[in-house]
C-alpha cells in the first residue's frame, strides 16, 4: 500500500519538514517588531533565534540512534504533537525568556521527527530514479523552507501579532498527524542499540559552550572570563563526545562513515551551505527593514526569489544527479552561490531588478548544492544506518544555521560596533553600541534634529557591517566549491 501512497508520503513528510525548517529563519522578519514587544535585550534576541537550531543540533544525533531503535514511523508521529503544544507556548509567550524555553521546547518535537522523514523517503521510494527525484523534493524543502521562513513571517506580521509565526504550525500538526498514523508504512526499529543519554548530554553542553564562547567574543567588550570557561567547557565536552562514540560499541555517531568520501563531502556542504544562507538572510531581512524601513512583507517579498530559485532546483538537481554525479552539482552549486552572494555585494544599492537576480542565483545554488549533499549523503550509508545518517545531515543542516546566526551575524555586530562613531554632542548610551536595534531604540527618546543624526550613523555602520558579511559569505561559497573538486575527486 505504501508503494501506491508514496508521493502523498512525501507531501506528508515534507510538509512536517517544511514546518521544522521555517521555525529556524521565519522570525527574521519579525525581530524588530518582537524585540519591541517583548523588550528584549540584543544577547535575549540572539538566543531567541539561536535557541530551536542549537536544541535540535544537540539532540539530533540521539534522535537519530532512536530512530533507528523504535522505528521511524513511531518516532515521526510521537513528535507531531509535541511540536504543536510547544508552538502553542511559543504563540502566547508573554516575556522573552518564556518565548527562549517555548523555542527550546519546539526544539525537541522537531528533533524527534527531523531524522525519521529522509529514512522513511530512503524506504518508500525503492526505484533508484524516483529516490533521486525524492531526495531532490526533500532537499529543496528543506533549503527552500529556510529561505522563505523570512517570507512567511513577514506576510503574517502584516495582517497578524508576531505569535502568528507559530501558530500555523498547529493545523498542518492536525491534519498530518492521522494521515500518517494510517499510511506510512513501518519502518526501521531493527537496530537494537540502547540510548546514550550521556553522550546527547555531552553533545550539547559542547555545542552550547561553543556557541556562547563565539557569541561573547563578537561583542565589543567581551568578557574574556566568561569567554574563557565557555570555550573550555564547549571544547572538553565535544573532546568527551567524540572520545566515547569511538570507545562505544553503539555509538550515536559512527564517525567511520566519513571515511567516505562523498558522505563527509556531503556533510560538509550541508554545513556551509546553511552558514552562507541563514546568515545572508538574517542580515538582509535586518537592512532591509532597519535601514530601509520596508515593512516586513516588503522585506519578505524582496528576498523571495531565494526560496523560488531553490525550490525550483532541487528537484532539477535530482533529475540531473544520475547523469552529472554528485560531485560536479556541488562544485556548480556552490559557485553559483558564491557568485550570486558577491554579486549582490557589488550591486546592493544599484537598480532593484540586478538585486534580485544576484539573490535567484544565490538560492538556485544552494537548492542545487543541497540536494546533491543530501543523495551524497543517504547513499553513501549503510540500510541499517539509515537514521543515524539523516540525524548527522540533519545537525549539518541546523548547526550550519546556528554557526550562521553566530559567526555572520556576530561578525555584523563587530563590525557594526567598531563602525559606528558617535560625537560627544549625542546624550546616549553606550549601548547604542551594541546593534543597530539599540540605537534606533534610543533615538525615540532624542530631539529630532539629535534622532536623526543618530539613526543616519547608525545605519551607515550598519551598511559596512552589512558589506563584509556578504563578501565573507561568498568568499566562504568559492572557497567551499574548491575545496570540494579537489577533495572529492575519483
Amino acid at each position: 500500500m505504501h508503494v501506491n501512497n508514496r508521493w502523498l508520503i512525501l507531501a506528508m513528510i515534507s510538509s512536517a519538514l517544511f514546518l521544522i525548517i521555517i521555525d529556524m529563519t521565519v522570525l527574521y522578519t519579525a525581530l524588530p517588531r518582537l524585540t519591541l514587544a517583548l523588550d528584549a535585550s540584543a544577547s535575549q534576541k540572539l538566543w531567541i533565534v539561536n535557541a530551536y537550531p542549537l536544541v535540535v543540533a544537540g539532540l539530533l544525533p540521539g534522535a537519530g540512534m532512536l530512530s533507528d531503535r523504535i522505528g521511524h514511523k513511531r518516532l515521526f508521529i510521537a513528535g507531531l504533537p509535541v511540536f504543536a503544544v510547544a508552538s502553542l507556548c511559543a504563540a502566547f509567550s508573554p516575556s522573552a525568556e518564556w518565548l527562549i524555553a517555548a523555542r527550546v521546547f519546539l526544539a525537541v518535537g522537531a528533533a524527534m521527527m527531523m531524522p525519521a522523514t529522509l529514512s522513511i523517503v530512503r524506504h518508500v521510494f525503492t526505484d533508484e530514479r524516483e529516490r533521486a527525484l525524492a531526495i531532490g523534493i526533500w532537499a529543496a524543502v528543506a533549503s527552500g523552507g529556510a529561505a522563505i521562513g523570512p517570507v512567511v513571517g513577514g506576510v503574517l506580521l502584516e495582517y497578524f501579532w508576531w505569535g502568528s509565526v507559530f501558530l500555523i504550525n498547529v493545523p498542518v500538526v492536525m491534519v498530518v498527524l492521522p494521515l500518517a498514523w494510517r499510511l506510512i508504512p513501518h519502518c526501521g526499529g531493527e537496530n537494537k542499540r540502547p540510548y546514550d543519554i550521556i553522550g546527547s548530554v555531552q553533545i550539547m553542553a559542547g555545542l552550547v559552550g561553543s556557541i556562547y564562547a563565539l557569541k561573547e567574543l563578537s561583542k565589543a567588550t567581551p568578557s574574556f572570563t566568561a569567554l574563557t570557561v565557555a570555550a573550555a567547557i564547549g571544547i572538553f565536552s565535544l573532546w568527551l563526545f567524540v572520545r566515547r562514540q569511538r570507545q562505544a560499541r553503539y555509538p550515536m555517531i559512527d564517525f567511520s562513515l566519513f571515511q567516505n568520501r562523498l558522505f563527509a563531502g556531503g556533510v560538509g556542504v550541508a554545513l556551509i551551505s546553511m552558514i552562507a544562507l541563514v546568515g545572508v538572510e538574517l542580515v538582509l531581512t535586518q537592512r532591509l527593514q532597519l535601514v530601509l524601513e520596508l515593512s516586513p512583507l516588503q522585506a519578505a517579498l524582496f528576498i523571495l526569489p531565494i526560496p523560488v530559485a531553490s525550490a525550483l532546483a532541487g528537484p532539477l538537481a535530482g533529475l540531473m544527479l544520475p547523469r552529472y554525479g554528485e560531485r560536479s552539482m556541488i562544485f556548480g552549486g556552490l559557485l553559483l552561490t558564491g557568485l550570486g552572494i558577491g554579486g549582490l555585494a557589488l550591486l546592493y544599492q544599484s537598480h532593484l531588478v540586478l538585486q534580485l537576480v544576484c539573490l535567484f542565483i544565490a538560492g538556485f545554488g544552494i537548492g542545487g548544492a543541497i540536494t546533491a549533499a543530501s543523495t551524497a549523503i543517504m547513499l553513501n550509508a549503510p540500510e541499517e544506518k539509515s537514521g543515524m545518517a539523516a540525524s548527522i545531515e540533519d545537525v549539518s543542516y541546523e548547526l550550519g544555521g546556528v554557526l550562521g546566526i553566530t559567526l555572520l551575524g556576530g561578525l555584523m555586530s563587530a563590525i557594526y560596533s567598531h563602525s559606528l562613531v558617535l560625537p560627544g554632542t549625542l546624550p546616549v548610551s553606550a549601548i547604542a553600541y551594541d546593534s543597530i536595534d539599540e540605537a534606533l531604540r534610543l533615538a525615540v527618546t532624542l530631539a529630532t534634529d539629535q534622532a536623526e543624526q543618530l539613526k543616519q550613523l547608525a545605519r551607515l555602520a550598519f551598511d559596512r557591517a552589512f558589506i563584509v558579511v556578504l563578501i565573507a559569505a561568498a568568499l566562504l561559497m568559492v572557497l567551499g566549491a574548491g575545496v570540494a573538486k579537489m577533495a572529492l575527486r575519483k
